[in-house]
């Protein structure tokens, strides 16, 4: 029922004979090979590697200044109410 019909003789697909104005094939311009040494790869890794860890720690600072500034606020209200 959901099986699809293949008709028993297909008909063949039109074959194109005439001839084409430019017969030479389309060229694209080669990109340029680019070799990368394994220097160069070590480098950007420990370059990453630095970068993460410099972004991790501005983070754990930032976080720890706004527990330190929530603490400091909330130490001095209680000392402004007595």
């Amino acid at each position: 029922m959901f099986l699809p019909k293949y008709p028993d003789n297909p008909t063949p697909q039109p074959t194109h004979t005439h001839a084409s104005a430019d017969p030479a094939p389309i060229r694209r311009p080669a990109l340029p090979s680019v070799s990368i040494d394994q220097k160069t790869v070590a480098a950007v890794l420990v370059g990453g590697v630095v970068l993460t860890a410099l972004l991790a720690a501005v983070a754990v600072t930032a976080i720890s200044v706004a527990v330190a500034a929530v603490v400091l606020r909330s130490l001095l209200r209680d000392q402004h109410r007595r």
